[in-house]
């Protein structure tokens, strides 16, 4: 791809331990089956990384994947997808993140990084315009996030930069890496990966600028596809509210996270967590690279114990973390997210595994000797002490360093408070309080409990109606909003049927895992108003336009299943098991708001997931004709 339009055209490859570089020219075959970002991903990992090597050992590979609309007109087109085998899970890690980063590296010439071996000693990359150098990092080995941002960007005018605080050098299992100040790639790990390779920061910088094949037409489509987000009746809430969009209906439906998943709901939600407490701290507004909505905003305390303390947007998922999983006020988790950032720590992990700790002191099975201090749901000074003592793995913060799954097995009794799917902390969603597509999601989620890879694209959250035997959930809308939805009309009628006003759960998981798979390709946001209005139609006519490469709306959207399935059998060579794919005890077992999930239902429906998929309804394990069809028999 000598003569690309679209794509840089390269991806680049190096090696830490010998400091080697190779320059990788990008295949059109390989961009039409893969198309970018978690694709690239999944086919570099499962090609080049041995079977069941250790997470945080040199053989691991970590690879950044700039989605291939990146660098375009195209509304939202900023994401990079980083992916390795995650030293959290053990199955594949990957995480998503925008702002400006992708788009940098995709002016210095490259598609991909692929990061490979491990320094002698600290290091960080410096990629600029085509020529990268591996720069030694001992100064900046021990800072934080922040205070390596002020050196590196002083040092880098204009530069982006990725990078790892105190929780990466120290391999607490779900590090982050930061990207900048205020974003992140934030699950599954891999800031600890980058530690273990004394990787701390990869800086970037380029000015090659990305030539389209057809501007006007890429012009024409990404205006087509702005007027349809901008109809979304999410578009005006998430200008003004962001993510906490989804705090108000998942309060009201008791679905939120609660004191590690305890109970359905605190009784103070709506004080901390409604409208009016996020319009009292939040001002203007702060875009990814192409985007039209800005969602995210900035954070002001004004008074009180954090006054002046100042941050970016307040995020639903480690806000209610935070807030409802561990008792903090709104302000305090502002506090806890800087903390965050700084020591580069995935937010939901480490609330996540605090919050078993706590359950663990009221229990009596941890006590003051093995912590410390006191620990109680609502301390916010106690909590700020052991998120301090995980990052430096320090004390009982060098067990919960490993992660809820591993710091459980420690403990007699622990497992019982453990809140995760496939060793992934769950994320704010009670899937008692609310069962849908998105609540299978997690269990279907090929990076574990995670609720980001598996959004119905017509979910209608008015309703919360628990009367379909867990296989339905309630449509609720019009003729014209089914019309509108892009999906073949076969498959529409298979998963909406107009009648009952029900969408089948198991298909539209499917669906809608395969279509956030193929926004995470080729680079744009999954926010609801574009996952509402944006489909693989115009996503075909954009991609078209850019990078010459003449694809229909099914072959997108089989490089996405590609993808995803490359993924699933990386996840059944590493050890994945059918038992893995379950929610804690808990949740079986105790009731929120009256609901509890029924354990045969839920099974009966993934199993049914696993049969829309192609895959053994026992087993999970993708069929031969489905891989026959998606050309990845040579694999198994």
């Amino acid at each position: 791809m000598s003569k690309s339009k679209g794509y840089a055209g390269q991806i680049l490859e190096v090696n830490l331990s010998n400091q080697d570089s190779r320059y990788k020219e990008l295949a059109t075959e390989f961009c039409r089956d893969y198309l970018g970002g978690i694709g690239f991903n999944a086919r570099i990992i499962c090609d080049e990384m041995p079977a069941g090597i250790e997470a945080l050992s040199p053989e691991n590979i970590l690879v950044f994947g700039v989605g291939t609309m990146v660098g375009s007109t195209f509304p939202t087109a900023s994401r990079t997808e980083v992916s390795a085998k995650s030293p959290l899970t053990g199955l594949f890690g990957t995480s998503n993140s925008g702002m400006f980063f992708g788009t940098q590296l995709k002016n210095a010439g490259f598609d991909a990084l692929v990061i490979k071996g491990k320094a002698e000693k600290p290091v960080y990359l410096f990629i600029e315009d085509g020529e990268i150098s591996v720069c030694d990092a001992t100064r900046l080995w021990g800072k934080d996030s922040w205070d390596t941002l002020d050196i590196l960007k002083k040092q880098y005018p204009g530069a982006e930069v990725a990078l790892i605080g105190p929780a990466g050098e120290n391999l607490v299992r779900f590090a982050c890496i930061e990207n900048g100040y205020y974003d992140a790639w934030a699950r599954t790990g891999l800031g600890a990966v980058m530690g273990s390779k004394n990787l701390k920061a990869i800086v970037v910088r380029g000015t090659q600028g990305i030539t389209p094949h057809n501007v006007e037409e890429l012009i024409k489509v990404s205006w087509k596809a702005r007027k349809l987000i901008e109809t979304s009746p999410f578009f005006k809430p998430f200008q003004s509210y962001g993510s906490m969009n989804a705090a108000m209906p998942y309060g009201s439906f008791k679905a939120l996270n609660a004191n590690n998943f305890s109970q359905g709901c605190l009784s103070d939600w709506k004080e901390n967590f409604a409208r009016p407490k996020v319009e009292e701290l939040t001002h203007g507004h702060i875009a990814c690279q192409s985007c039209i909505i800005a969602c995210a905003h900035w954070v002001e305390i004004k008074e009180g114990k954090y006054q002046g303390l100042r941050m970016k947007d307040m995020e639903v998922t480690p806000t209610v973390s935070f807030g409802s999983g561990c008792g903090m006020s709104l302000e305090a988790t502002v506090k806890a997210a800087e903390m965050g950032q700084r020591y580069g720590m995935d937010m939901v992990s480490v609330a996540g595994v605090m919050a078993m700790a706590i359950e663990l002191f009221d229990r009596g099975i941890i006590n003051q000797e093995d912590v410390g201090y006191d620990l109680a749901f609502g301390d916010d000074d106690a909590i700020f002490r052991l998120m301090d003592d995980i990052a430096h793995r320090q004390g009982l913060g060098a067990v919960l360093a490993e992660g809820t799954m591993r710091a459980a097995e420690q403990f007699a009794g622990g497992e019982a408070s453990a809140m995760h799917v496939k060793g992934l902390e769950m994320p704010m969603i009670d899937p008692r309080g609310r069962w849908s597509t998105w609540t299978l999601g997690i269990l279907t989620n090929i990076r574990g409990g995670d609720h980001l890879r598996c959004r119905n694209p017509i979910e209608n959250l008015r309703f919360n109606e628990n009367k379909y035997d867990f296989q339905k959930e309630r449509f609720g809308y019009d003729q014209k909003m089914y019309d509108a939805l892009d999906m073949p009309d076969e498959l529409k009628a298979q998963a909406i049927d107009l009648e009952t006003d029900t969408v089948d759960i198991a298909i539209m998981s499917r669906w809608a895992e395969d279509l956030i798979n193929l926004f995470n390709s080729v680079g744009v946001c999954i926010r609801p108003p574009v996952e509402h209005r944006i489909g693989p139609t115009i996503l075909a006519e954009a991609y078209t336009a850019f990078t010459g490469i003449k694809i229909s709306p099914i072959e997108l959207m089989q490089s996405a299943e590609r993808a995803w399935n490359l993924i699933k059998l990386f996840n059944l060579r590493e050890g994945e098991q059918p038992e893995d794919s379950k929610f804690p005890h808990r949740f079986y077992e105790q009731t929120v708001g009256g609901k509890m999930l029924d354990e045969a239902k839920v099974q009966e429906v993934l199993q049914q997931y696993y049969q829309a998929r192609g895959w053994d309804m026992l087993t999970g394990k993708p069929g031969e004709e489905k891989l026959q069809e998606l050309g990845l028999c040579n694999l198994t």
